[in-house]
């Protein structure tokens, strides 16, 4: 689903203009990256958390000239879906 197509359904959804969902999902990006960037876990009911977690520095070699280059370490996103979406996501799997 692409991002047009996820505010079409909420639009529908929600009974709301295209350009107040647009807005909202704009804020939930901008809320959840702020969140990650001070370390907080967000937490959404039925779907999963986000999270930062740091990434500890590692060499790194380039195949074509074999240089081993210092790679820093860095904070990441993460993402752990619930338990009922994971199984729920099985039985598709499963069930075809």
């Amino acid at each position: 689903m692409k991002e047009i197509e996820l505010i079409t359904e909420l639009s529908v959804r929600l009974d709301r203009d295209k350009q107040d969902i647009e807005a909202m999902l704009v804020a939930l990006g901008d809320i959840i990256g702020n969140q990650l960037a001070n370390n907080d876990i967000i937490s959404l009911h039925g779907l999963g958390q986000f999270e930062a977690r740091k990434k500890t520095e590692r060499f790194s070699a380039n195949p074509v000239n074999g240089k081993r280059y210092l790679i820093p370490p860095k904070q990441i996103p993460v993402f752990r879906p619930v338990t009922t979406l994971k199984n729920y996501l099985k039985t598709l799997d499963t069930n075809g």
